[in-house]
């Protein structure tokens, strides 16, 4: 899906997808955390926090490999 991009493109993109879409993605985390209500299983409620917080780069694997790499045009 982010193959065909380039590294310019990829780069902007990632830091879009960690500036806007990860607090967005903790806002809604922690709102279906609250609406389970597992404040008395704190195990279980670090199972999924660690849960979520797995599945949330699992889409994105693709456009953040490479990105810290210097480019094809970079010295």
């Amino acid at each position: 899906m982010f193959r065909n991009l380039s590294l310019k493109a990829r780069k902007r993109l990632s830091i879009i997808v960690l500036l806007i879409g990860m607090p967005a993605y903790v806002v809604v985390a922690v709102t279906v955390v609250n609406m389970f209500d597992l404040t008395q299983h704190f195990l279980l409620q670090l199972l999924v926090y660690v849960g979520l917080g797995i599945v949330w780069i699992l889409p994105f694997r693709e456009l953040f490999r490479g990105i810290g790499q210097p480019g094809p045009d970079d010295e």
